[in-house]
């Protein structure tokens, strides 16, 4: 790990202590927890130098990601949705874009990205979400469901339909017309801010458009996709590194039948299963990330790949902590209650696990065909 991505750890270690089981009951992260990391460049660590931000590498930036999911999940959320928010900045916006919202991205203001839509969900095309030209503006009009850390966001990256293709265009969080509603009862990820965003008319600048024009949707949702499942990929193997954790200590300390449960014979099976999964989802990340940092034509599918691996064996690992802890973890509050909680919803944001496999499968069959 890189001397920032350390620095960047070590600062989120201290702030998050012991809270995250608080912050998951209380369903709320401290804003002013929020603003400082953003600030500090750890929401979006990929950003580069010369806009704010930490400029890590993805490899850097994914060790970061899992520290942070391993204490944390809520809060690892609201970071992918900010770096998701600067990544589509940067991938879709123009240089007057990039030094106009980079820069806020990394000096304290919070962001969330509107992908999904009532009755839309997985498929991103059924979208019904409308930007529409009015002389020096756009009218954005439709509603966002089950948007991660909209509750917090100052600004909303927002994809609808926009000239024959699509578009993302940043909305102003509290700009007239917008409204925001949280989530009640999330089943995962709790303080998140999990919110419906809907959106009566919300007219802004048409600078505001990244790229300026309408864009194949493929293109358009890949931009921001590919980051988010990095970065629950990443997530991922910090809440198995967590449970694994827990697991190999409650295992180690706790007797039965007048030895330790970790002799037992199918107790060290579950705890060998544990840290294969770990290192599974690792190795499936840290092959992603060297896609990404090498600019491999691969990335986008070793992306998904990385995020259907890394979401799998944590929804198992979990279960596996669960069943190791019995009556320690069956209660809110416990890291692996939580992180059995957290890890099931990591199967559906971001592109479901079925998704993941549509898209694996395709890429399977064009290597055939080519």
């Amino acid at each position: 790990m890189t001397d920032a991505a350390t620095s960047h750890t070590e600062l989120v270690s201290g702030l998050i202590g012991d809270r995250a089981d608080a912050w998951d009951l209380a369903g709320e992260l401290p804003r002013d927890l929020l603003v400082k990391l953003g600030a500090s460049g750890v929401l979006c660590a990929q950003v580069g130098a010369e806009h704010g931000g930490a400029g890590l590498d993805s490899r850097a930036n994914g060790e970061l990601t899992a520290a942070v999911g391993a204490r944390c999940s809520s809060l690892r959320s609201v970071m992918t949705s900010q770096g998701m928010a600067a990544w589509t900045v940067r991938r879709l916006g123009g240089a007057e874009q990039w030094s106009t919202f980079l820069p806020r991205l990394t000096s304290g203001d919070l962001a969330a990205v509107g992908f999904s839509s009532p009755g839309a969900g997985s498929d991103l095309a059924a979208m019904e979400t409308e930007i529409a030209d009015d002389g020096t503006h756009v009218v954005v009009t439709g509603r966002k469901v089950w948007i991660t850390a909209a509750h917090y966001a100052d600004l909303l990256v927002v994809f609808g339909k926009y000239r024959g293709g699509a578009a993302a265009v940043v909305v102003p969080a509290r700009a007239p017309g917008v409204s925001i509603t949280r989530v009640p009862d999330p089943l995962g990820c709790r303080a998140a801010g999990h919110a419906d965003i809907t959106l009566d008319a919300v007219r802004v600048p048409t600078g505001q458009v990244l790229g300026g024009t309408g864009l194949p949707l493929p293109l358009v949702t890949t931009a921001a996709l590919t980051y988010g499942r990095m970065s629950v990929a990443w997530g991922c193997v910090g809440i198995l590194r967590a449970c694994l954790d827990a697991a190999a200590t409650h295992t180690a300390t706790r007797e039965q039948s007048g030895r330790r449960l970790a002799e037992h014979q199918l107790v060290a099976r579950h705890l060998a299963e544990l840290y294969v999964a770990e290192r599974h989802a690792t190795r499936a990340c840290e092959h992603a990330s060297a896609s990404w940092d090498t600019g491999s034509p691969d990335m986008a599918v070793d992306a998904v790949h990385a995020k259907y691996v890394a979401s799998r064996e944590a929804a198992d690992g979990a279960a596996r902590a669960v069943q190791l802890l019995a009556s320690a973890a069956a209660s809110d509050g416990h890291v692996v209650a939580r992180a059995y909680r957290d890890a099931k919803l990591m199967e559906v944001i971001e592109g479901t696990s079925e998704i993941c496999q549509l898209v694996l499968a395709q890429h399977t069959r064009k290597k055939v065909q080519a």
